[in-house]
């Protein structure tokens, strides 16, 4: 570790990762260090730069040394009442298009392939699931992903009894055997809400005792659970194989949502505090290895709406490069 350390410090001496291209002999040195997992990113990291320059922002991160990426929604055939949501945030954002950024499917598909890029995860809504799911799935096929995500559940109706928890695992398992033909598997990502006791129970534990792991998958969220009270480390631990994606990123003080961690307007007051892996208080190498223990298969940087992202991308990389 410490070698890989040294290394990942001489790199960054040089001007980061962007100049690892001509310096072959040490790539190959800084290669050696890896286990083979490869490193991903979801787009909401960076929505401006695919926003302008999807193409372009694609070949950055290949050359940077991604190998994964988990795009975001809505897409073109994403129903429209899952539009007309999104139209609130995109306007706030000042963000001009959909993913896929004007291309088609099979467009984007080769675009990720020129750059030797995959996309085993992308994200939706539940409304998209409820509304349009087999219309979702034909459309994404040519981006063949394995994984489909619901990030967060704004209508506080579908999380606010025990009861409701094991109706929304009764709704995943039918979202999964839908998928199954496709050879996908739903997901479902925390956003911190789902620790809110109810008769003492919590409704993130409820989904997953309640949901079949053939079909139903989830994706850890670090912050989001830390800003809830709860520690990443001890749910892997605790429900080995049910987290197969996961969200990386750190924090710059430690975090705690003021109320509940069940509306927007609480989780926006923690990204100002989110900060690049490994620069940050989060045990991130803990975490880590902990996740390749538990079963972890793809793991993302996602620290939304980076203010610099071409430094994140950069710094991102070169530490969990170094971890994974």
């Amino acid at each position: 570790m410490e070698r890989r350390k040294a290394i990942k410090n001489a790199v960054l001496g040089l001007g980061g990762l962007s100049l690892l291209s001509s310096f072959t002999p040490l790539q190959k040195l800084l290669e050696k260090t890896r286990s083979g997992r490869k490193v991903g990113i979801q787009l909401f990291t960076i929505p401006f730069m695919v926003d302008n320059d999807f193409k372009g922002t694609m070949k950055l991160l290949s050359e940077t040394g991604y190998k994964e990426i988990e795009l975001f929604g809505p897409y073109p055939f994403s129903p429209g009442s899952t539009k007309a949501q999104w139209a609130r945030m995109q306007e706030m954002l000042k963000l001009k298009q959909h993913a896929f950024y004007g291309l088609t499917a099979e467009e984007t598909a080769s675009v990720l392939k020129e750059n030797g890029l995959s996309a085993p995860s992308v994200h939706s809504n539940i409304t998209t699931m409820r509304e349009g799911l087999k219309v979702f799935l034909d459309g994404m096929a040519p981006i063949a992903p394995k994984y489909a995500v619901v990030p967060a559940l704004l209508n506080p109706e579908d999380r606010n009894s025990k009861d409701s928890y094991k109706k929304l695992a009764d709704e995943f398992n039918s979202f999964g055997e839908t998928m199954k033909p496709y050879g996908m598997k739903f997901v479902y990502h925390n956003h911190g809400y789902e620790h809110i006791p109810y008769e003492g129970d919590m409704g993130l534990d409820i989904l997953i005792r309640h949901t079949d792991s053939e079909l139903v998958q989830f994706e850890l969220d670090i912050f989001w659970m830390k800003a809830a009270g709860q520690e990443p480390i001890d749910y892997l631990k605790k429900y080995p194989g049910r987290f197969k994606l996961m969200h990386v990123k750190d924090s710059s003080i430690e975090f705690r949502f003021k109320g509940d961690g069940s509306t927007p307007e609480q989780w926006m007051e923690g990204f100002p505090l989110m900060s690049d892996p490994g620069d940050g208080v989060f045990d991130i190498k803990g975490i880590l290895e902990q996740g390749v223990a538990s079963g972890v298969e793809h793991f993302f940087l996602e620290r939304d709406l980076a203010p610099e992202p071409d430094k994140t991308i950069r710094n991102a990389y070169a530490s969990l490069s170094g971890l994974l």
